[in-house]
């Protein structure tokens, strides 16, 4: 698996666990588009990292199965990979706004040597 990749899952991951801390895997896997067994192995790294905290409320029956909530070190780092998400986007653009730039004017060079 390719590192943006990586980062692009566990910044869903962290984004998604801000916004909804009461979800369980199930939901989180089917609302980012992973499989269960892909989410659950990247918890279990975000955890490993110090990034995320989950507990289990199995024992009690009015609460969810578990609660996950973001550490210092995962707010932190999802403000990270957001950073360095927005910057490739970025870029992104900035290249197809040069290729597009250059097919327009490409294309009125050609248009004017019709006329």
């Amino acid at each position: 698996m390719n590192k943006k990749t990586n980062d692009y899952e566990h910044l869903s991951i962290l984004r998604k666990i801000h916004s909804d801390q009461n979800t369980n895997q199930r939901k989180m896997a089917n609302d980012l588009g992973l499989s269960l067994g892909k989410l659950n192995f990247c918890l279990n790294e975000l955890r490993k990292k110090g990034y995320v905290k989950y507990k289990n409320f199995k024992k009690n029956e009015n609460k969810i199965n578990y609660i996950y909530i973001l550490t210092p070190a995962g707010i932190s780092k999802k403000t990270k990979l957001l950073i360095n998400f927005m910057k490739r986007k970025m870029n992104e653009y900035d290249e197809l706004k040069k290729d597009f730039d250059k097919t327009v004017s490409k294309h009125n060079d050609q248009n004017d040597k019709q006329i």
